[in-house]
């Protein structure tokens, strides 16, 4: 019997865990859900590895949040330990490293485009002077969080003055500025779940009144019909092999005048619309993987 973690820094089980916990149960493993800030490691004769005080034993970990961080500290810490875990033999999706490259959204899009994907124009900030220029510039832009999901935050500007006083909001405490040229798309953008070195599948984000297509932000959702998946795998596939991940939810936005681009890389992807707009449930290809990558 195999013995799997599910780790995220909620006090309340998400539904995505709560599938992933079932599935794991439902293979005859057994399952737990753990809380990075509640796990030790400690230097004992040897290293040990506990949580809530027991010695924490198991054979793999789909770590799915760090939680919310507010210090630098916090998160070498966090960090710190869920490495110690991967060093005792214990296998982690998506590793702790391939995470934070994904969720520092500015040293992903530099790692995709190294690698020959398509991105759109970026820039990382700390100048406000710098926003209004590239804002000209570019006449249409969008100021994000540096980390950040569900859409929440972002920000679209095509005023440089604007973006000169959403730039000084975001210094004034101490963060810098994230800016990307905005793609001229339909009224949707794409979501590919890639799980290995295949996609699952993918489908529309659709919005008629809002230039944001997430899901959580009121988006429709319609499937992706196979004979347009050729090249939405090869470069969803690609994304996610040149982030070291295992699985992922890939952005994609369809630039009307230069063809498909990657927008970010999700290392814990929800997956609420993807059920919805395919039937598929990812959680029991995710587990299938990470039982497989065990067992070798």
């Amino acid at each position: 019997m195999t013995k799997i973690a599910v780790v995220h820094e909620s006090p309340k089980v998400t539904e995505a865990s709560k599938q992933l916990l079932l599935e794991i149960k439902n293979r005859g493993h057994t399952a737990y859900y753990i809380r990075v800030s509640r796990i030790n490691s400690l230097d004992e004769e040897g290293e040990k590895i506990s949580y809530a005080g027991k010695t924490l034993e198991i054979d793999g970990a789909l770590l799915r949040n760090l939680g919310f961080l507010t210090t630098i500290e916090q998160m070498l810490r966090r960090v710190d330990v869920l490495r110690e875990i991967e060093n005792a033999g214990v296998t982690v999706m998506n590793n702790v490293d391939s995470m934070l490259l994904a969720r520092d959204k500015y040293s992903s899009i530099i790692k995709l485009q190294r690698s020959g994907i398509p991105v759109p124009n970026t820039a990382l900030l700390e100048d406000p002077f710098e926003v209004m220029r590239l804002t000209e510039k570019w006449k249409d832009v969008v100021i994000k969080p540096l980390v950040g999901s569900l859409g929440l935050g972002s920000v679209r500007v095509s005023d440089p003055d604007i973006a000169f006083r959403v730039a000084k909001s975001i210094l004034s405490v101490n963060q810098p500025v994230y800016i990307q040229k905005y793609v001229k798309k339909p009224n949707r953008d794409i979501r590919a779940f890639v799980i290995g070195e295949r996609l699952l599948g993918s489908f529309y984000r659709i919005s008629q009144e809002n230039w944001k297509t997430n899901v959580a932000q009121g988006a429709l959702v319609q499937s992706i019909a196979s004979a347009d998946l050729k090249e939405i795998e090869e470069i969803s596939v690609k994304a996610t092999k040149a982030l070291g991940l295992d699985y992922s939810g890939v952005d994609i936005v369809e630039d009307l005048d230069d063809g498909y681009k990657v927008l970010e890389v999700n290392a814990a992807p929800l997956w609420k619309g993807f059920e919805i707009a395919t039937s598929l449930n990812p959680s029991k290809y995710i587990v299938d993987l990470l039982l497989e990558k065990i067992r070798k």
